[in-house]
């Protein structure tokens, strides 16, 4: 049967999102698989881990996602997309290979350094990749379906973890995050470049090759000819006139959004555990908290295309902040797995909105900047999630103080938001790729 065109259409869409989905799934997974394995190496005699060095070395891998994603931000506009992608996953990949193998914890956060580099490059790459891609009145939830990857990761992280760390041990954890050199050569023959960047770039040669063998049309060019003065791209544009405000909020809340995100997904098996939970019950509450994501970003994703991201994005940190506060008093084990659901939801869902948000506010020629500013500037958020955590637990807080420390972020991001602005800086922009039927 032959396809209709609104299928055919579609099809770069699809394929375009599929791709950067499987990558951001071993993105997730690389990351979560050190809160999954916390207990253990806490655990592991030689290495003498205390929960606040432990924090210190989670944070290590965040370091480098925030020289990875300044990188991305700075270099992505000019090398393009596609070789930023490849490069950061043959990149975390073999760093996930030196985890495994460390010899001692100061290796291993060495190596965890280093595939936050990798990790750092990939995470906007994808979500521009995605957006431009995508309809734009699709780009909200194809980004947020993309996006949801990285809590799929972190499911799989949880689910190999209760299934093989306690007879396989943390070192086949981190063997298994090298998994995407095998996907390698097929990301090579199927992710596609930007058109965008191809034909700002003069290659309008690649540009028709590429998009003759999706089968979209080719962006228009800049209406501005080689003689006249060139607009200015990447940072200079984005930190200045009217995108430099908007620019500073998302950054922040993405701040408390990375906090909220790392912070919780690298101590809440712990926080579990000396709350008395064996160690299967703890993971599963960091099962719970991504599947909450998962489903979350599913089910409110499509509503931001329809009434903004902004309201979407203030009532997902809102439902963190709410199911936080409620976890400090819940006790009945099925009420407090619905509350890290929502509360999963409430944070790496909102991150996951805010990243579509970005996405939607700002123009083609700076969104992939856009987007490695406010994940870069944010993973200062994401390095001080895991201190946090360490911190608390090393200062023996309760279990209803763990939560409060982790609500406080949540609302503050709820304030933050309500400051940002409700509609996209430019609607429409020429040269954006629009994958759809004329």
């Amino acid at each position: 049967m032959r396809p209709t065109p609104t299928r055919t259409a579609r099809r770069p869409e699809l394929l375009v999102m599929g791709l950067c989905f499987a990558v951001i799934v071993f993105d997730g997974y690389d990351l979560i698989v050190y809160g999954a394995t916390v207990p253990a190496l806490l655990q592991y005699e030689d290495w003498g881990l205390t929960p606040a060095r432990a924090g210190v070395i989670g944070s290590y891998a965040l370091v480098g996602m925030l020289i990875g994603a300044l990188l991305a931000g700075a270099v992505t506009d000019v090398v393009g997309r596609r070789k930023v992608m490849l490069t950061g996953v043959a990149w975390f990949s073999v760093a996930m290979i030196g985890c495994a193998l460390a010899p001692d914890a100061t290796w291993f956060g060495i190596f965890r350094l280093l595939a936050g580099i990798g990790l750092g490059g990939v995470m906007p790459t994808a979500v521009a990749l995605t957006a431009e891609y995508s309809a734009p009145e699709r780009r909200s939830r194809n980004n947020a379906l993309m996006f949801s990857g990285y809590a799929v990761g972190g499911i799989l992280a949880a689910v190999l973890a209760m299934a093989l760390l306690p007879s396989l041990g943390f070192r086949f954890m981190y063997a298994l995050g090298a998994v995407p050199l095998l996907m390698l050569p097929l990301l090579v023959r199927y992710v596609p470049e930007s058109l965008v960047f191809l034909v700002a770039t003069g290659r309008h040669d690649a540009a028709e090759r590429t998009a003759a063998r999706l089968g979209v049309p080719v962006p228009a060019a800049d209406a501005v000819d080689d003689r006249a003065p060139r607009k200015r791209r990447g940072p200079a544009e984005l930190l200045t006139g009217r995108y430099l405000v908007p620019a500073l909020l998302f950054a922040v809340t993405s701040f408390f959004g990375l906090l909220l995100v790392y912070g919780l997904n690298t101590w809440l098996p712990q926080i579990m555990r000396a709350a008395g939970y064996p160690l299967s019950s703890s993971l599963l509450f960091l099962l719970m908290m991504n599947v909450g994501a998962v489903v979350g970003s599913v089910l409110f994703g499509p509503l931001g295309d329809r009434y903004g991201m902004k309201p979407v994005t203030l009532l997902s940190f809102l439902a963190a902040a709410v199911s936080m506060s409620l976890l400090s008093v819940a006790t009945a084990a099925p009420l407090m797995y619905l509350l890290v659901a929502i509360a999963g939801f409430g944070t790496i869902g909102a991150q996951i909105m805010v990243l579509g948000y970005v996405a939607q506010h700002f123009p083609v020629e700076i969104r992939a900047t856009a987007l490695g500013w406010t994940l870069g500037i944010g993973r200062f958020g994401a390095i001080t999630g895991p201190l946090f955590g360490g911190a608390l637990l090393s200062a023996g807080v309760s279990t209803a103080w763990n939560f409060y420390a982790f609500a406080l972020p949540a609302a503050l991001a709820t304030a933050v938001v309500l400051l940002l602005p409700g509609k996209a800086a430019a609607v429409s922009v020429p040269g954006d790729l629009e994958v759809r039927t004329a």
